[in-house]
């Protein structure tokens, strides 16, 4: 793979984690529990659009093919998709939701503060602004871990068994590949790896604030870089590409 295929690979998993996201926090959109979380849900939801389109259109530049953010969003197959597989998991309940987004949060905010230093200029412009998007969600996910597990008996066990489910999908986001150390020894990129024991220690403290605890099995599972996904991105992908390839000429 020459260093062009690499810096077009690392855009890819960068965008295309923030659109499945985004389409995870969309699908909230009209179901919140209460009028501010729907807002506030459905503008994460942009956030992580904006982050999308972003990438996607760095990818479609670095490729020189005449790509654009959309042709890489809605005509690639769920083999061809190089998401982090927290970002796929569905919504589940509203525990389900904030454990998912809080254990990627604290990811994301460790990881854009280290890539807005990037050497390419691009991509330090990118992380800059997604860094100052992701502070805000890590604080509402985090301040919602507080109120659900330290809440009442219900939201505690809900909130609980969020946690434990999540927590075998949080090793993935630390993989490094060959594409990942390559930039990451360019300055282009960042060390995934080198961030993991700094995103336990913040993830324990809140987890220990919520009287919450982390699970003691530290099965992973893997595969992202490879296209490998759980079940639920390709039923997700059906659902968000339906339009686009029905009328592939559309045009507004």
């Amino acid at each position: 793979m020459t260093d062009k295929e690499m810096l077009f690979q690392y855009c890819l998993r960068m965008g295309d984690t923030h659109n499945v996201l985004a389409h995870r926090m969309g699908e909230w959109c009209t179901n919140g529990h209460i009028l501010e979380e729907d807002i506030a849900m459905t503008n994460i939801a942009l956030d992580h659009i904006g982050a999308a389109r972003a990438w996607l259109t760095y990818a479609g530049e670095v490729e020189g093919k005449g790509r654009t953010e959309d042709d890489l969003a809605y005509f690639r197959d769920e083999r061809a998709y190089f998401n982090m597989l927290i970002a796929e998991l569905p919504n589940g309940n509203f525990a389900d939701t904030i454990a998912r987004n809080f254990m990627f949060d604290v990811f994301s905010v460790l990881y854009y503060s280290e890539l807005q230093n990037s050497s390419d200029e691009t991509i330090a412009g990118i992380a800059a602004k997604v860094l100052k998007e992701v502070k805000y969600h890590y604080k509402h996910s985090a301040d919602w871990v507080l109120r659900l597990g330290d809440g009442t008996e219900e939201s505690h066990q809900k909130m609980q068994d969020a946690i434990d489910e999540v927590w075998r999908f949080t090793g993935n986001m630390f993989e490094m590949d060959v594409v990942d150390q390559t930039l990451a020894d360019a300055g282009v990129g960042v060390d995934a790896s080198e961030l993991q024991a700094t995103w336990l220690n913040l993830v324990q403290k809140t987890i220990e604030e919520a009287t919450l605890k982390l699970p003691e099995n530290n099965y992973m599972i893997s595969g992202s870089k490879e296209g490998m996904h759980t079940e639920a991105l390709g039923h997700m992908l059906a659902e968000m590409q339906s339009l686009a390839r029905a009328y592939p000429d559309a045009k507004w």
